[in-house]
């Protein structure tokens, strides 16, 4: 069986949900209205100032409104005032794309290497390379990708071959190829023309990513229970995933999706410090500032049995198994720190090691497994792509968020 991608309403956001069979994979939530300035994004900026002893510049994306442009690698940029050297000044107006969201005190981080991103591909601004997606191991896939890929390179941009491209058709190849190139194109022949503060793209929803960015081998069906995001994303598959397009469902029944796959329940169990393993052991999961902490406990595994250092394998080794599940369901992030139970027994730690980065390469979000430090604590990094769980405030809503539910929907962004 498939995966099955579960969009829909959920306490005034929009939830996507995606299942193996009946078991919840990942989450993520997304506000009905996108806000002003959000990570994908591609405007015109004015550079107000550089300050060279950090080597950036400072660049507003609206009146009052600044961001972070770090110089040190930055691309050549697309701006409607080149300058003979090459280089960036204060008062350039120059195309940038927002590589993170404003957090806090900190401003939004930009850059100058425009990406534009498809289902099998992402376009590069800036480099005239082929990359290929890590999760694509057979060699002879990865030659093949790169000679087709080579074909539609120039000097001004290059490509990184997503995992979906290895069970591409090469027809599907083209078609998008050709569309992100003319999305380029339109960025340098017009986009220098447009007024500064403008916006060149918006940032698609996170459910509309969902659809872009899953595996095209495992997922089998997409089903919302909600007309108008039916309607929006049959027009995006139409227009960019016309072989999806047939995977996409309306659910009618009276029974709403959420209630007929225990969203309520599923999303408690995701937020909950603690995890019990069917074996009686648990996990305790405790995010931080800067890292997140995960604690393996024996618990009830080891009550009547004698601790042996066999019967402590054999909890790690399920602990490996949920940890990698977790990780994922949690969209946690960053450093992550895991204190396995300690194994004298030669050879064990290698065979943990060997369990837990074979669960960790399923991920389809690059996670990485360091090492075991010399506290046996065992170091995890994943790339960040989105905000965990616990930063939705999903636990906070109260009760009375439901009845917002009913209000009239607005699936669009800005």
């Amino acid at each position: 069986m498939g995966y099955k991608l579960l969009i829909t309403p959920y306490r005034n956001r929009i939830l996507s949900a995606l299942y193996d069979q009946k078991r919840l994979l990942q989450v993520s939530v997304d506000e009905q209205k996108l806000p002003e300035i959000c990570v994908g994004g591609i405007y015109v900026g004015k550079v107000k100032n550089i300050v060279t002893n950090i080597n950036a510049a400072f660049v507003e994306l609206r009146p009052g409104l600044m961001s972070y442009l770090a110089l040190e690698q930055a691309a050549p940029p697309i701006c409607a005032n080149i300058h003979s050297d090459g280089k960036i000044h204060a008062g350039d107006e120059l195309i940038v794309q927002v590589e993170r969201e404003p957090i806090k005190s900190k401003l939004a981080s930009v850059t100058t290497g425009i990406q534009l991103t498809g289902k099998y591909a992402v376009l590069i601004h800036g480099k005239s390379g082929i990359g290929i997606s890590s999760k694509i191991g057979d060699a002879a896939a990865r030659l093949r990708l790169k000679d087709y890929f080579s074909k539609y390179v120039d000097g001004t941009f290059g490509f990184i071959v997503r995992t979906n491209a290895a069970q591409a058709k090469e027809e599907e190849l083209a078609a998008e190829l050709l569309s992100l190139k003319k999305r380029y194109e339109r960025l340098l022949t017009c986009g220098i023309h447009r007024t500064r503060f403008s916006v060149l793209e918006g940032a698609l929803p996170a459910y509309l990513c969902g659809l872009r960015d899953q595996y095209s081998g495992l997922l089998e069906q997409i089903i919302t229970d909600e007309p108008p995001l039916y309607e929006q994303m049959h027009a995006y598959l139409a227009e960019y995933q016309p072989e999806d397009a047939g995977k996409l469902h309306l659910y009618k029944d009276e029974l709403p999706l959420k209630v007929l796959y225990s969203f309520e329940h599923r999303l408690r169990e995701a937020l909950q410090k603690k995890v019990w393993l069917k074996s009686g052991a648990s996990l305790v999961i405790e995010p931080t500032e800067a890292l997140t902490v995960i604690d393996v406990n024996t618990g009830k595994a080891v009550k009547g049995r004698d601790k042996t250092e066999k019967h402590f394998l054999k909890i790690n080794l399920e602990a490996a198994k949920e940890i990698a599940y977790q990780i994922r369901l949690r969209n946690l992030s960053g450093i992550i720190l895991v204190d396995f139970i300690d194994m004298q027994e030669e050879g064990a730690d290698a065979v943990l090691m060997q369990t837990l980065r074979e669960y960790l390469a399923q991920d389809p979000v690059k996670t990485t497994l360091v090492d075991m430090t010399p506290l046996h604590l065992v170091e995890i990094t994943r790339k960040k792509v989105r905000r965990p769980l616990h930063e939705e405030g999903l636990e906070r809503m109260e009760e009375s968020d439901k009845d917002e539910c009913n209000a009239p929907f607005n699936a669009g962004g800005d």
